[in-house]
């Protein structure tokens, strides 16, 4: 499916908005890590939050009436869809608005207020639960939030995938816009943290210790897990860029994936070599088949390769959106012609998608 980004928004552990990305990355500046722990085991492991800086910055959507009780996953969907928005300059009144849908991709969700909700009812009884809490466990509910502070009366759709659910996102927005159900696309994916997240993703060997750490992706064994969003509007042509997404691959093993990411950058290898990639290496075991996919498909070395995981962490449910992102902005910024976006997910999925720079 092909599809024109006409703008682009982002929260990260760097901050918000690529330029203020590319600030802190030029200057050498890390994502800040903090330690979670676990409250039962004393546990500790190493994450990338949103800094308190930027949350200060977005205080002013967090006093939107329906956004007081929001979990920081509603938060940051808003602020990344809103700076998208901005981005697009694209003015949301009358018919533009009726015509314009949001689709949201997720894979943890509200985990803060989902643990905080089964907690009390496993410690204290269903009766002790707090119904003010329960709303902010569903998926739904930062799409919710976000067409609500919009005034969009139109399609919203929440999908829920592994980390490459923001590609699947935009390949179920372009269906939207081929078929005429909307004019315009905002789609947003998030995440945020929580000890329980970082206890599951420990558990399953996916996560650096504090002794690895220090070291990039391609020297560390696990990943940094991080929070934020990122959002994409799309519209039929124009705008920034174009990009075209292919249908996700899915495998059943993990000797399988690099297989099922060449099948995915297979319907993109005919346009040639490739200017730019904004990379989905993590520091697990994915790495190895992005490379071979990649050096299959495109044997010839990028003019730059972006590392969006080492810049942000691995952000999971917005992790692949936040490397279109980086893939749309690095165009413009370094004068190339082509970005490529390949990313594997934890869960048995592999997706990619082409960017093409417009004018």
């Amino acid at each position: 499916m092909r599809a024109a980004v006409a703008g682009i928004g982002c929260v990260t552990p760097l901050g918000c908005g690529m330029d203020e990305v590319w600030r802190r990355v030029d200057a050498g500046e890390s994502p800040e890590l903090t330690r979670v722990v676990n409250p039962e085991t004393a546990r500790e492991h190493v994450v990338a939050p949103v800094p308190k800086a930027v949350l200060a910055g977005l205080a002013h959507l967090g006093r939107e009436p329906r956004m007081r009780r929001a979990s920081p996953i509603s938060l940051f969907a808003a602020a990344a869809g809103k700076a998208a928005l901005a981005d697009s300059g694209l003015e949301l009144a009358g018919p533009v608005k009726s015509r314009l849908a949001v689709v949201f991709g997720v894979s943890s969700g509200g985990v803060q207020y989902t643990r905080r909700f089964y907690e009390q009812v496993v410690k204290q009884g269903a009766n002790a639960a707090s119904p003010l809490l329960f709303p902010e466990t569903v998926y739904n509910a930062p799409a919710s939030h976000l067409a609500a502070m919009l005034g969009v009366d139109g399609a919203t759709y929440t999908l829920v995938g592994d980390g490459t659910v923001g590609m699947q996102a935009l390949h179920f927005a372009a269906q939207l816009l081929a078929i005429n159900d909307a004019d315009h696309v905002l789609v947003v994916a998030a995440e945020e943290l929580d000890w329980i997240l970082a206890e599951a993703h420990h558990d399953w060997r996916l996560l650096a210790t504090a002794r690895t750490v220090p070291r990039s992706p391609a020297g560390r064994r696990g990943a940094i897990i991080a929070e934020g969003a990122a959002a994409v509007l799309l519209q039929r042509e124009g705008g920034r860029a174009t990009i075209e997404i292919a249908p996700g691959e899915s495998f059943f093993s993990r000797k399988d994936a690099a297989g099922a990411l060449s099948a995915a950058l297979s319907v993109h290898s005919h346009r040639g070599p490739v200017d730019l990639i904004a990379d989905g290496a993590n520091g697990t075991w994915v790495d190895d088949p992005i490379r071979e996919a990649v050096a299959r498909n495109f044997p010839q070395p990028p003019k730059r390769t972006l590392p969006v995981k080492e810049w942000f962490g691995e952000a999971i449910g917005c992790g692949a959106l936040l490397q279109v992102v980086a893939g749309v902005d690095g165009l413009a910024r370094f004068g190339c012609a082509s970005a490529l976006v390949p990313c594997i997910g934890w869960n048995q999925q592999a997706a990619a998608a082409w960017i093409g720079r417009c004018g």
